[in-house]
């Protein structure tokens, strides 16, 4: 795997699926065991769920400790008014200190979803509001990369959605992170997707889907994984490939889902590449 461009991590909304974040909350520093266990090289927390390690002593000591880098950051919050809320903006600017602390890790933005309505105004604010985090980020050296999703309450879901937000988004400061899951559960084509919007690409999120209804198990789906990765190979995609698999065997036990995936990566996926 040492000849790759890019590193696979994980992501720990695997755990946050069970009972909305409560199951499993204050359990970071397992799921880092798992992640590590798992043969991945880095982990995504979510920054709002990171319990005591969102100290960055006891983090980077904990990461140390298992061989796992900090790839990125979850950073989720509503984002719904014109600007960022003065609590929004405490948050996010928590999460830039907190990850200028880890150089190369990523802020990955992303809306929590709440509706569709004022469908127009709202993916412009959406936008304002990420660029203006993404600069702050960007003084304090941090890599910033937003990432879409596909609930039907999202404003970030559909073509006309992604054409909109990706075409507004500032490159100098504001990346994008496709997610082939939600991209082929909003009906688009992930990799023709990404080919259309390459330049953007800083970071990536790997989940399968097999419409029943939505996301399965990795490898067990329709997303074109390995041609999706043969493509980042040729386009010597150097960032993170972060697995963030929400099939519905996590809700009963993510670190099984998570050893499986690292196990899938490792001797399925990698052998197949070219």
């Amino acid at each position: 795997m040492s000849d790759l461009p890019f590193r696979f991590g994980a992501e720990v909304y695997t755990w946050f699926m069970s009972n909305n974040g409560e199951t499993y909350k204050g359990q970071l520093g397992h799921m880092i065991e798992v992640i590590s266990k798992a043969g991945f090289t880095g982990i995504q927390p979510i920054f709002t769920w990171m319990g005591p390690l969102a100290d960055a002593d006891l983090l980077e000591e904990k990461l140390k400790k298992e061989n796992i880098s900090l790839a990125a950051v979850a950073l989720a919050l509503d984002w719904n008014e014109s600007k960022e809320t003065d609590e929004e903006k405490k948050i996010a600017d928590e999460a830039i200190k907190l990850l200028s602390r880890f150089p190369g890790s990523v802020l990955c933005t992303v809306q929590i979803p709440t509706g569709r309505h004022e469908l127009v105004q709202r993916r412009k604010n959406l936008v304002d509001i990420v660029n203006t985090v993404s600069a702050r980020a960007t003084d304090q050296g941090v890599t910033s990369s937003f990432h879409p999703n596909s609930p039907h309450t999202s404003i970030t879901r559909t073509e006309e959605d992604y054409k909109v937000i990706l075409e507004s988004l500032d490159p100098k400061v504001t990346g994008w992170c496709p997610d082939v899951g939600h991209i082929i559960n909003a009906g688009m084509d992930p990799l023709a997707k990404m080919k259309e919007y390459s330049s953007l690409i800083n970071h990536v999120h790997y989940k399968d889907w097999d419409g029943n209804p939505e996301f399965t198990l990795m490898g067990n789906g329709k997303v074109e994984l390995t041609g999706i990765t043969q493509w980042l190979k040729d386009e010597k995609f150097d960032g993170w490939i972060i697995c963030e698999d929400e099939g519905q065997e996590a809700l009963k036990d993510p670190d099984f889902v998570t050893l499986h995936d690292g196990k899938w990566v490792q001797k399925s996926l990698i052998p197949k590449l070219k």
